[in-house]
């Protein structure tokens, strides 16, 4: 039928891939056959037409897509979904921070963990008493048999000990007000009763937000203790990593949240992408004329994103040996920052158009392949508590990355983190190719420190620099590495930073997605990391407190990585 339909249209034969993409956004008729033939799965190889992704699932369509309406319905364009280059009239831009907020009840699975006592009560406290967040209440659960008293003991202790903002008597009190504990074994019925006494003394217009701070196994019996509660209405809910541990698992996890959550509702966290920097690279890149025009193959070399950390284990080994560092470290953050270095211009700063370049990212990545990964373990890994005497185990990864698109195509992206290494920071380093120096004498000084380099760091001090040679003052001409350097900390509104946890969880509650995961994004990733994670490297013991395996300098050659830098960072006058 597809065919009678392009020959009575008279188009030529080289002209029918042309034609056939022109009518399935033009022509009603050709889009509902083609969205059919998909659905039904009719879809076969050869002849020009299209299949389905082996092992794909056939009883749904792209996400994206949705079933066509019968043709000549009159409601068809007012129902069909936006495409990504034509976004909704509500998608534009517009500031999502001046719209008012419903009040909300927070629901904290594993409240009294060590996540929730270092980031999420300290920056709930905080959110509550600011002008930020709406009027919210929170119901702490958990393992532990602990009354709400006992509750809100452990949550004034967390804010002393780890918030970044200054708290009064008078402002815990109020903030202590609004705490409730209900241990998990209590029953789905004591959390409903909870939550319920919350949403009368907020009010009719009241939201949930469920924040999963859980191990991975218990993610599976909180939504469906979710479920049994009745608490899925009207509710969004927060999911932390690791979202699987390969293709098969992650489909298998977002297939279960979906049975109870539609996508819309599940926003999967990523703190890297909540702090400052990470979102400065949006501004930076599609905010200014300077630096975009070059932001290609043809004017960048290489890339690192190197997040090492001096950390050990801390009490984590039992989940640390099911993860290791990649699973734990570089799907679910590393990657992430890649989208925002790598993606296109979206259409709009909008989560859907944002989520639909990162997942573009993902699907041109090339399969990590084993030959180009460094996986390294720290002398003394096997004697901790929890880890077997024969671990396999990596506490240290480093990756070479390919995009195969136009605007990345043959441009490395490294990868590297780890445990118990020299420095804990943060980057991202743009390494600019060289120019010619034919016209510099020898000894000059020019390519004498590498390539120009524009660096982020993602702590919450959120730097850039910028390195470039320039003349050293003095007779003759001899050449030097100089920088110019930006720091949020040196701005006026230094104090308006807020720390990642709280932007993201000020963003759940708005409903945006922006710098949240997608399903389709994740499983991307985990496709794309299936050579890996079947052949993975054997460990290479590296001693604490250094770099890594040796291996990792042949990884990087003829380049050099950034860390650990010549020149410190230029800290605040004053």
């Amino acid at each position: 039928m597809l065919g009678e339909l392009l020959r009575a249209r008279r188009l030529q034969v080289v002209r029918a891939d042309i034609g056939l993409l022109w009518l399935v956004f033009t022509d009603p008729h050709v889009r509902e056959i083609i969205l059919r033939a998909h659905a039904s799965g009719a879809c076969r190889a050869g002849g020009g037409t299209l299949r389905p992704k082996v092992g794909a699932r056939r009883d749904v369509l792209p996400r994206g897509i949705s079933r066509p309406q019968s043709v000549g319905s009159s409601s068809m364009a007012e129902s069909r979904p936006q495409t990504i280059a034509y976004p909704a009239p509500s998608s534009r831009p517009h500031r999502r921070d001046l719209e008012p907020l419903a009040p909300h009840v927070i629901v904290l699975f594993g409240a009294t963990g060590d996540l929730a006592k270092r980031k999420l009560l300290p920056g709930l406290a905080y959110l509550a008493e600011s002008a930020l967040a709406p009027d919210v209440r929170v119901v702490g659960t958990a393992m532990e048999g602990l009354s709400t008293d006992d509750f809100r003991s452990l949550a004034r202790s967390a804010v002393a000990n780890f918030g970044t903002h200054s708290m009064d008597d008078e402002a815990w009190a109020r903030f202590a007000e609004r705490l409730t504990y209900v241990p998990q074994g209590a029953g789905p019925e004591a959390l409903t009763a909870a939550v319920k006494a919350a949403e009368t003394l907020l009010g009719p217009q009241t939201r949930r937000l469920h924040y999963l701070s859980v191990p991975p196994k218990a993610a599976e019996a909180v939504i469906t203790m979710l479920r049994d509660a009745d608490l899925v209405e009207n509710a969004r809910v927060v999911m932390e990593k690791p979202l699987g541990n390969d293709l098969a698992s992650a489909i298998r996890l977002n297939d279960f949240v979906h049975e109870a959550f539609d996508e819309s509702q599940i926003f999967r966290i990523d703190h890297f992408l909540g702090k400052e920097a990470a979102q400065n690279i949006l501004a930076f890149r599609f905010a200014n004329g300077l630096f975009e025009p070059i932001w290609n193959r043809n004017f960048i070399d290489h890339v690192q994103i190197d997040i090492p950390e001096t950390l050990g284990l801390d009490l984590r080994a039992n989940f640390y040996e099911s993860t290791g560092a990649y699973k734990d470290m570089v799907v679910t953050h590393l990657m992430q920052v890649l989208a925002f270095v790598a993606m296109e211009p979206p259409t709009a700063l909008e989560p859907r158009a944002i989520s639909e370049e990162k997942n573009k990212v993902f699907r041109s990545m090339l399969p990590i392949r084993p030959s180009d990964v460094v996986r390294g373990q720290y002398g003394g890994y096997r004697d901790e508590e929890g880890v077997a005497y024969d671990s396999e185990t990596e506490t240290f990864i480093a990756l070479k990355v390919g995009v195969d698109n136009w605007r990345w195509a043959a441009v490395p992206f490294y990868l590297r983190t780890g445990k118990r290494m020299a420095e804990g920071m943060r980057i991202i380093s743009i390494a600019f190719k060289e120019a010619p120096r034919s016209m510099f004498p020898p000894g000059s000084g020019v390519g004498s420190q590498g390539p120009d380099h524009l660096t982020f760091d993602l702590a919450d001090a959120s730097r850039v620099s910028l390195s470039f040679y320039g003349k050293r003052p003095g007779p003759g001409m001899r050449l030097e590495k100089l920088s110019m350097q930006f720091s949020t900390q040196e701005t006026e509104r230094a104090g308006d930073v807020l720390e990642a946890y709280e932007r993201l969880i000020l963003d759940a509650m708005r409903g945006d997605h922006t710098l949240f995961n997608t399903a389709e994004g994740i499983e991307s990733l985990w496709e794309r990391s299936a050579p890996l994670l079947e052949d993975p490297p054997p460990v290479k013991i590296y001693p604490p407190g250094t770099w890594g395996p040796n291996a990792i300098h042949q990884l990087i050659a003829p380049n050099a990585w950034r860390l650990p830098f010549e020149r410190e960072w230029r800290e605040k006058k004053g």
